[in-house]
């Protein structure tokens, strides 16, 4: 009865997979080559489609970028150094994040985070890196920009990164420790040699599953970014590219005909940008479980 029930849900995850895909190809067929199957649809619609893939994968980049370092450093102070006590309550209180809506993150974003960092962290970005194009430009006096969206960004998918990594450092064998620490190894140099890489595949799930929150995460950008049409490297100003997500919850009320096909096909891209992802990250991840079994 186990085996055929779980064979029972592995199917139907596979069945509602291919409705939702199926779905979206049918709906968003329209959108992307217009109501004929002339060229012009398809370029009209790439040239549509392109800024918000921009963004978004910016926007998520960069939440990758801050959130994968500190997650994995505090799942290795959880895991190897905090107190027995300690550790019980950091770990609990990281992963009560993951319980907080994308709209308290949102405007958590814009009331406290904006003006923390236009205040004091973009004026001096701006003053002593204006030479590299991220830096560059007039500075957003309200802080509603991409590095402000990041930063919240980054906060969210902390909990993910932070819990699968805990996890898999937790799991390293005891022996593989000792061995370490009895050559004359310090601390540091142990999880340098034992606890990183029996754990790099479960860090590489969590970036990997942290980072296909942040493509699809929708409200908490919504409310932070002032988004203008076009690509915008500068992560400081108030002209921001939009994410597919954001567009399509800030414009799909109000669409109507072509316009909700064409929202449905950005839609498509996402749903194959996510698949690629996670298809990455799966094959990633399997590599380097089999090298740490090694």
């Amino acid at each position: 009865m186990f085996s055929g029930l779980s064979r029972a849900a592995g199917i139907n995850i596979l069945i509602i997979l291919a409705g939702v895909a199926a779905f979206l190809i049918v709906e968003g067929r329209t959108g992307i080559f217009g109501d004929t199957e002339e060229m012009s649809g398809s370029d009209n619609f790439l040239q549509y489609v392109g800024p918000l893939v921009f963004g978004t994968v910016y926007a998520a980049s960069l939440a990758l970028l801050i959130a994968a370092p500190l997650g994995v450093a505090v799942a290795l102070y959880i895991s190897h150094y905090a107190p027995r006590r300690l550790a019980q309550t950091l770990g609990y209180l990281v992963d009560l994040l993951a319980a907080i809506p994308s709209v308290v993150f949102g405007i958590w974003g814009v009331t406290v985070v904006a003006p923390i960092l236009s205040g004091n962290l973009y004026p001096s970005l701006n003053e002593n890196l204006d030479f590299l194009p991220f830096f560059s430009g007039t500075i957003s006096t309200s802080g509603r920009s991409m590095l402000t969206a990041g930063v919240v960004l980054a906060v969210m998918i902390l909990p993910i990164i932070t819990a699968i990594s805990r996890e898999s450092f937790m799991q390293t064998p005891r022996l593989h420790e000792e061995a370490s620490l009895a050559l004359g190894a310090t601390k540091w140099e142990m999880i340098r040699q034992a606890v990183l890489p029996y754990g790099r595949s479960g860090v590489i799930s969590g970036c990997m599953l942290g980072l296909g929150r942040a493509l699809g995460e929708t409200m908490a950008v919504a409310i932070i970014l002032s988004p203008s049409d076009g690509y915008f490297w500068s992560v400081l100003t108030n002209q921001n590219s939009n994410t597919i997500a954001s567009n399509i919850a800030l414009k799909f009320p109000e669409a109507y005909g072509l316009d909700v096909n064409r929202l449905i096909a950005t839609g498509l891209v996402l749903f194959g940008i996510t698949f690629l992802v996670n298809a990455f990250a799966r094959r990633i991840a399997n590599a380097g479980f089999s090298g740490a079994d090694g």
